[in-house]
């Protein structure tokens, strides 16, 4: 028996198109992604997928090659921390410019809690974005994988282990723990310590090792007195360098983990009467804004953040345009440099 009304189930494209007021042909352009569509009848098309949370079929949209042109670039971080360090804006630069270049489109999504990750989730399944570009990712986050295993290329900033599965762009993380210890044993420093980022990211780890490799090679015995945690936030560069104080007030230099820790760092030096670099010598990573800003400025290992955005963005359009073996993902490491100010 024929039941007269709207249809319950799944909704249709005949139902997105009756509700943008446009023609099936229309509604099917602006889900492939065609250029020959107005941006009137784009914009009322969109708007009736969301309101009716139309899901395209994705057998038939992957049977007809098609594309969103759209790259989703996923940072599990909250508003306040994302601005607050010129890392993230700097990856976005890179990564931006990139995809500005070959017509792409940039959908930013900052992921704070377990119901915005299952969100997102969902939102990937429906295969609204050709593929995802991951910064800040934890040891633990099982995202990477969980995009791999939806069919959608996924390229990382930074890797969760040294037997990453995912394709990755990374910077020398231990070449940069090494050298800043170098440097600052050449200075005549005796008792370094460091301030760590949190050691369940691989970043945070690799920079710590560094570091020990520097204290051997310089002939310093490593201290683990010498050695606190942070987690690459100024708060936490500010936490660290109090503990260190309190355990070693006989340090004579920091290696800091991240320039805003430094920052961090140097205020709480500031407090307890310490003079940087008469008593303390310090030095960052990055080669931020807040490094050429501190007073005095801070030495900091240059690693090339907004380059390392930009190869992402490539090696996702490569991935998207050519797929490779899932085994046999594209990794990258690219160099770091020292670059001495007068905070050491």
């Amino acid at each position: 028996m024929a039941v007269s009304g709207r249809q319950t189930g799944r909704p249709t494209l005949e139902e997105v198109a009756a509700r943008a007021g446009v023609g099936r042909g229309t509604v099917s352009r602006v889900i492939n992604g065609s250029p020959k569509v107005s941006e009137q009848a784009k914009a009322a098309v969109e708007r009736a997928v969301a309101e009716l949370g139309y899901v395209p079929n994705r057998a038939a949209r992957a049977l007809a090659g098609s594309r969103t042109d759209a790259i989703a670039l996923v940072i599990p971080e909250t508003e306040a921390r994302l601005f607050a360090e010129p890392y993230f804006l700097d990856i976005i630069r890179g990564v931006s410019a990139e995809l500005a270049a070959a017509d792409k489109q940039l959908l930013l999504t900052l992921i704070r809690s377990e119901q915005e990750r299952q969100r997102f989730e969902q939102y990937l399944a429906a295969q609204r974005v050709d593929g995802v570009l991951l910064v800040s990712v934890h040891g633990d986050d099982p995202l990477p994988d969980q995009v791999r295993a939806l069919g959608l290329p996924a390229v990382l900033n930074g890797r969760r282990t040294e037997a990453e599965r995912v394709a990755f762009v990374d910077s020398d993380n231990t070449g940069a723990g090494r050298t800043a210890v170098a440097h600052l044993a050449a200075r005549g420093r005796q008792r370094i310590a460091t301030v760590t980022g949190p050691l369940d990211m691989y970043v945070a780890r690799c920079r710590l090792d560094g570091y020990r490799e520097g204290l051997t090679e310089a002939g310093l015995a490593p201290d683990e007195t010498l050695v606190a945690h942070g987690d690459f936030t100024e708060e936490g560069g500010r936490r660290a360098m109090r503990e260190l104080l309190d355990r070693r007030p006989d340090l004579d230099a920091v290696f800091a983990a991240s320039d805003v820790m430094a920052a961090g760092a140097r205020s709480v030096l500031r407090e307890a009467g310490r003079r940087v670099p008469e008593d303390v010598a310090l030095v960052g990573v990055d080669d931020s804004a807040v490094a050429r800003l501190m007073d005095p400025p801070l030495t900091s290992v240059r690693q090339p953040i907004e380059e390392m955005g930009r190869a992402m963005a490539r090696l996702l359009l490569e991935e998207i345009a050519s797929p490779g073996a899932p085994d046999d993902q594209p990794r990258r490491v690219l160099p770091t440099e020292l670059v001495v100010r007068a905070s050491s």
